[in-house]
C-alpha cells in the first residue's frame, strides 16, 4: 500500500482547517495481494511470495493506510490465524490487535494547540484532540472492537448497524441502524474487523450518507483486508480512509465465529 503522508482533515463541526499529526507508515513497495480472492489456496499453503501486487497495480491511493510492520504486529496476525489458537489467546491477541488499530485511528482524528501548566508550575505546549467524533461498529463482528475504542475514549457515543445478506437476493440489507442524532455533523470511526468482499461495508457507509455523513468524515477501522475488499470500497467511495493492518488475499474470515465462541 502506499506510504501514508500527513493530510490535512477538516473538523466537521466547525469548518475549521486544523493542522494534522505526524502519522508514519510502513514503507513498502508492494503488498500480498491478488485483486480477486479470499478462499485457501488449493493446497491450503497461504503464498505471499506467489501472488505479489505492486500498489501501483491496486491504484488505491492514500486512502488505504497500513500500521507500520513490526514483529508484535506480525505474531498477533500469526496467532489470530493460526486455527489451533484456543479461544482465550485469540480473544486476547485479537484485542492487543484492535487497540493498536484504533490508537491510530485516533490519530487521523483533528486537533487543536493547547499549553497547560505542570505541577512544577512550568508551561507545557501540547495538543488535545477536538470534540464531535463518534464510533460506529457494524454487527456482530464490529462490536469486538468497540471496547478498544472506549478503552481510549471513555465517554465517546457509539452507534450501530446491523447488515445482513437477503435470504433469496444474497444481497446485503440494512436491517437495523442507530447513530447519535447529530452523526452528520461528527467524524465517523467506522468498525468492521474483517474487510473480505466489502459489500457490508459499502452498504454501511451508504446508510451514514443517507444520515448526512460525509465519506472524508468517515474512517474505516479493520484488522484484515482482501486486496478485492479494500478496492471495491474505495472504488464506491473515493474518499472514505481505510486503516488496516494487512493487506493479504485470504482474509481470517472466521474472526467473529472465534472471538464470540460461536464456531
Amino acid at each position: 500500500m502506499m506510504p501514508c503522508h500527513n493530510q490535512q482533515l477538516n473538523s466537521v463541526s466547525s469548518g475549521q482547517e486544523h493542522p494534522v499529526k505526524q502519522v508514519r507508515f510502513a514503507n513498502s513497495s508492494s503488498v500480498p495481494a491478488v485483486l480477486t480472492g479470499g478462499s485457501e489456496p488449493d493446497d491450503g499453503v497461504i503464498s505471499p511470495q506467489a501472488v505479489t501486487v505492486s500498489h501501483d497495480d491496486l491504484n488505491l491511493g492514500p486512502q488505504l493506510k497500513l500500521l507500520p510492520l513490526n514483529d508484535q504486529i506480525r505474531e498477533l496476525q500469526t496467532i489470530i490465524r493460526d486455527k489451533t489458537t484456543s479461544r482465550g489467546d485469540f480473544v486476547f491477541c485479537a484485542d492487543r490487535l484492535i487497540r493498536l488499530v484504533v490508537e491510530e485511528g485516533l490519530n487521523q482524528l483533528p486537533f487543536s494547540e493547547c499549553t497547560v501548566t505542570t505541577p512544577t508550575g512550568y508551561k507545557y505546549e501540547g495538543v488535545k484532540f477536538e470534540r464531535g467524533n463518534c464510533g460506529v461498529s457494524i454487527m456482530r463482528s464490529g462490536e469486538a472492537m468497540e471496547q478498544g475504542l472506549r478503552d481510549c475514549c471513555r465517554s465517546i457515543r457509539i452507534g450501530k448497524i446491523l447488515i445482513q445478506s437477503d435470504e433469496e437476493t444474497q444481497k446485503a440489507k440494512v436491517y437495523y441502524a442507530k447513530f447519535p442524532p447529530d452523526v452528520y455533523r461528527r467524524k465517523v470511526l467506522l468498525m468492521y474487523p474483517i474487510l473480505s468482499t466489502g459489500n457490508t461495508v459499502i452498504e454501511a457507509v451508504r446508510v451514514l450518507i443517507e444520515h448526512g455523513v460525509q465519506p472524508k468524515h468517515i474512517i474505516l477501522l479493520s484488522l484484515f483486508s482482501t486486496p478485492h475488499g479494500a478496492k471495491s470500497i474505495i472504488q464506491e467511495f473515493p474518499d472514505i480512509t481505510i486503516l488496516t493492518t494487512e493487506v493479504h488475499p485470504v482474509a481470517p474470515t472466521h474472526f467473529g465465529q472465534r472471538y464470540f465462541g460461536t464456531d
